[in-house]
């Protein structure tokens, strides 16, 4: 729906000039097997004021395969729209990553383009829900309250707590490093918080590392990913100046939000991102049902998102997802794909 509540034809809306990319660029056009909508229009909590996100799966080329070339997502910022290599999506998925797995659970009239193998991924959307889910969703989801909790606090939590608020915020991806980079082929490496040694601070991230006879090019992927770790560090560790209760009231609405994801994904093996049973709750959020004058949320809600932690939880232990996916067939249908790719049957 638009602003004025009448139906939106996004088929109709990606036929503008503005959207010639999809039909123009190399990696695009044909390869494109799936292309859908994100944000709040994908969610369904949509406002006058929301902006038209679409997402997407592209093919390689089979010079990204056989050849020189690399190439993992294109990014068009004037439309909000951004589409994944199938390599890279595949490598997000394996992960539970909630920003992909959106893609692969909207309903039908939500889909824009989606061809036979795009179809083929969403048909195999269960090869990649694992009990990860409670990790990668959970931690989006703390860094959602994170970011909420220091907007609402401003400067009046002391640096040396503030510190420690701000590495729950990207636990996940400390943990989600730890995994990979603990101990691996080429050496250890370790982050950790412990008294600070920079002026003005009282704890600060370190780390402990080891690295021998280790190709440059896998350096550079962890250093990017450790820097990601840093800059979410450092970016929620500063004061948020002036966000409005809009914004605000938006951050508490898409925390619960990937709590249900997740819930989703534990207890029922499926991905549903277009929230339409839990849209009245949504949208209370969102318009501000649970804010107090002050702008601070009122004991309904932090009520009401310890019972989702809880039940995240419950749905983590309880959950009949394997611990994580089965490499094996990820491996053979990404193979299956690739392969098809590369002889042009696509």
């Amino acid at each position: 729906m638009d602003g004025d509540g009448n139906t939106m034809d996004f088929r109709e809306l990606i036929g503008l000039p503005e959207y010639d990319f999809l039909r123009d660029d190399q990696r695009l056009g044909r390869r494109i097997i799936l292309l859908g909508l994100g944000g709040s229009y994908a969610y369904g909590t949509n406002n006058e004021d929301s902006d038209i996100d679409l997402r997407g799966v592209t093919l390689p080329l089979s010079s990204d395969l056989l050849g020189l070339t690399d190439f993992e997502q294109y990014e068009d910022r004037r439309t909000d729209t951004v589409i994944y290599s199938f390599n890279k999506i595949v490598k997000l998925l394996l992960e539970c990553n909630p920003n992909t797995c959106e893609i692969l659970g909207l309903d039908e009239d939500q889909y824009l383009i989606r061809t036979e193998l795009g179809q083929e991924l969403i048909d195999h959307s269960h090869l990649f829900l694992s009990k990860r889910a409670a990790r990668s969703f959970g931690g989006y989801a703390s860094a959602q309250l994170r970011r909420l909790q220091n907007a609402l606090a401003r400067d009046s939590v002391p640096q040396a707590e503030r510190e420690n608020h701000i590495l729950n915020s990207v636990k996940n991806a400390l943990e989600d490093f730890q995994r990979r980079y603990d101990n691996f082929e080429y050496g250890s490496i370790h982050l950790y918080v412990d008294k600070a040694v920079t002026e003005g601070m009282e704890t600060e991230i370190f780390v402990d590392a080891v690295q021998n006879h280790m190709p440059l090019r896998d350096y550079k992927k962890m250093f990017t990913v450790m820097n990601n770790v840093i800059r979410d560090y450092d970016k929620l560790g500063k004061r948020n100046r002036k966000k409005d209760n809009n914004h605000l009231n938006k951050h508490a609405m898409h925390l619960i939000r990937l709590f249900m994801m997740a819930v989703d994904i534990l207890e029922q093996g499926r991905i549903r991102t277009h929230r339409v049973d839990d849209l009245e709750l949504l949208l209370k959020i969102r318009e501000g049902g649970f804010q107090k004058e002050d702008g601070t949320f009122d004991a309904e809600f932090y009520d009401m998102l310890d019972e989702y932690e809880r039940h995240l939880e419950r749905a983590a232990i309880s959950s009949s997802l394997p611990d994580n996916p089965d490499l094996k067939k990820v491996g053979a249908f990404m193979e299956s794909v690739n392969r098809r790719v590369i002889e042009g049957v696509f």
